[in-house]
């Protein structure tokens, strides 16, 4: 069975559109950490790409990198890139780890691939507040925030992928906003509002943002306005290569822990 998707790819790209520029501040931030992720690689990339959802604001950063719309289908050539940089869009992604797979395979040997992408915490206190909102004022709940995946999970997609040596970790950024509608004029700016597929056409009743704009107050005052917390999270793995380390097998260590910490090794029949 086919699964149904998670994006409304039409409307995506028009609030894409519509972004005005005025919020690229995760942007700046995920440049500044690839950027220095890349200095600590200590190699030169001649072939690079970007798949992103912006093309504008990610077409200078890397100096003759071939610039890629994060379609479902990624118009990357096989063994074509030696870097590719996957910016802020897997989060939009109906099919994650069939994108990691196709930048894998755009990968020369040894090529390395970076992920920026939001995180499960982001937007944590919006969700709380709209979900209880939703329940008060209509008695349900509808898709209001896109679901985000956890660095542990996405970190393992690397695996599922096929690239080795990989690393997840993740930055967080609490932000605070004078109130609701501050917070929503920012996502309009970033192009980041509501576009699941699943989500409710109908307007809302204009009592559900009140309310959601009172709860959200209450459960997550900073100072005199509110907090929202924005999770980036970085995936890096290597398109496999002969030349790369390769893990030890079971049983082959030359030495025994116990000796090398000056202690006594106790068996399992000896407990």
């Amino acid at each position: 069975m086919p699964r149904a998707p998670l994006t409304d790819t039409a409307a995506l790209m028009a609030r894409r559109a519509r972004a005005d520029g005025t919020a690229w501040f995760l942007h700046d931030a995920a440049m500044d950490e690839i950027e220095e992720r890349l200095a600590d690689v200590n190699r030169t990339f001649t072939a690079p790409a970007i798949v992103t959802g912006q093309p504008a604001l990610w077409s200078g950063f890397r100096p003759g990198a071939r610039i890629v719309p994060d379609a479902e289908v990624l118009d990357l050539a096989p063994a074509a890139h030696d870097l590719v940089i996957h910016a802020m869009a897997l989060h939009w992604a109906d099919d994650p780890v069939g994108q990691l797979i196709q930048c894998r395979r755009a990968l020369r040997p040894d090529g390395l691939l970076m992920v920026a992408t939001l995180g499960g915490d982001t937007l944590h206190e919006l969700r709380a507040a709209l979900g209880e909102a939703e329940t008060r004022v209509t008695g349900g709940l509808s898709p209001r925030v896109a679901p985000m995946g956890e660095v542990r999970d996405l970190g393992a997609l690397l695996q599922r992928a096929g690239l080795a040596l990989p690393v997840a970790d993740l930055t967080t950024l609490p932000v605070r906003y004078r109130d609701l509608g501050h917070l929503a004029r920012d996502l309009r700016a970033m192009g980041e509002t509501n576009a699941l597929a699943a989500r409710h056409r109908v307007p809302p009743p204009r009592a559900l943002f009140s309310e959601a704009a009172r709860l959200y107050r209450e459960a997550f005052p900073d100072g005199d306005g509110i907090r929202a917390t924005f999770q980036t999270i970085f995936l890096t793995g290597w398109a496999p290569s002969e030349d790369q380390p390769k893990p030890l097998r079971p049983g082959s260590a030359q030495a025994r822990l116990a000796d090398a910490l000056g202690t006594t090794e106790y068996r399992g029949d000896d407990l």
